[in-house]
């Protein structure tokens, strides 16, 4: 029996992380009620921070060091995301930028990839908020992103405490981190990281000009479609990539019937929190699964004090222009690679004697 439940477990890193759940709930559940109360859209910002930060375990070594970190290139991530929402170059690069980043960090291992991760999701945050509720600063949103974040280190240095650790804990030598980086990124050929570094600064940079040259509304819904395809190991195979899409296809629309069937905020919020909980205790270990559940959340917590889910088909057309565009770079570079691999195989054969 405990055998049988271990495995059942084994998708998820490590035991159930009950004090970073319970830490990411309360720190969500506070900005979510104030925003329930007054109506200001620039809490669903410091609630968005709280998840942010909250990825980070705090009872780890490095814990409050990432979470830091989090907090702070989030928020200039978000902030940049609400900047380009004002002129479509602006999008095409800042987008672009952040895939050729989200490529190179994901050559460093699944860590450095998850947060890449992040950043390029608060991006999309970032551009799909624009023009939609009470905030038009993108200074203001990357403050209150800022402060949702500094509200969970609060809480965890109070679960630091409770388990009797130090506040703040060594910090490592960057030399040694160094090495570790390095160690990982010459697993990966140079060739077929390139190639890979294309196909996501080509896919993020068409769906950020996509949103602003469509205008679309809620536009992270299409951008966000785009990042959970790109993952370095769909290197090569069609396949993979086409389930990623339909996976991201099939939930989307299962949370646009959830929200549409509900159109409450105060019920959406009373579901977010439970989920939370739960999401961050029992956190994916395996990358491709990390990028789903974490990317849901989020979709999850900007949309849970909406008040146009009455506008489903928006969400979902969004969705289904996002799947067909990641498909479309896809096969782009599927063909490139062939292209390579017989040209490099000709020559080859051209230098025999």
């Amino acid at each position: 029996m405990r055998r049988t439940l271990r495995q059942a477990l084994s998708w998820h890193a490590g035991p159930p992380a009950w004090g970073p759940g319970v830490v990411a709930m309360f720190g969500c559940a506070l900005p979510l009620l104030l925003g329930l109360f007054t109506e200001h859209s620039g809490f669903l910002w410091a609630a968005t921070g709280a998840f942010q930060a909250a990825q980070a375990n705090p009872l780890h070594r490095f814990g409050m060091l990432r979470m830091l970190l989090l907090t702070g290139l989030g928020a200039l991530s978000a902030g940049l995301g609400y900047w380009s929402g004002s002129h479509p170059l602006l999008s095409l690069g800042l987008f672009a930028g952040f895939g050729l980043l989200l490529a190179w960090l994901q050559r460093f291992g699944s860590e450095a990839g998850k947060l890449g991760v992040g950043l390029a999701v608060c991006l999309a945050l970032g551009q799909g908020q624009f023009g939609i509720g009470n905030l038009h600063n993108p200074n203001a949103v990357g403050m209150l992103f800022i402060l949702g974040g500094l509200w969970v280190m609060l809480l965890a240095f109070g679960l630091r405490g409770v388990h009797g650790l130090r506040m703040w804990p060594r910090m490592p030598r960057l030399l040694g981190l160094l090495r570790v980086l390095r160690r990982h990124a010459r697993r990966l050929p140079r060739r077929q990281w390139l190639l890979h570094a294309v196909g996501c600064s080509l896919a993020l940079a068409l769906a950020g000009l996509a949103v602003q040259l469509g205008e679309l509304p809620r536009g992270y819904w299409l951008t966000l479609a785009v990042i959970c395809t790109l993952q370095i190991e769909f290197q090569g195979s069609l396949v993979r990539a086409l389930q990623a899409s339909m996976a991201s296809l099939f939930a989307a629309v299962l949370l646009i019937l959830f929200g549409h069937s509900l159109q409450s905020p105060p019920l959406m919020v009373a579901i977010m929190l439970p989920l939370i909980f739960f999401s961050r205790t029992f956190q994916a270990h395996h990358y491709g699964l990390f990028v789903m559940q974490n990317t849901l959340c989020f979709v999850l917590l900007s949309e849970s004090l909406a008040q146009d889910w009455h506008l489903a088909q928006v969400r979902l057309f969004n969705t289904l222009l996002g799947v067909a565009l990641a498909m479309l770079v896809a096969l782009t570079l599927y063909g490139m690679r062939q292209y390579l691999g017989r040209s490099r195989l000709a020559t080859s054969e051209s230098e025999r004697p």
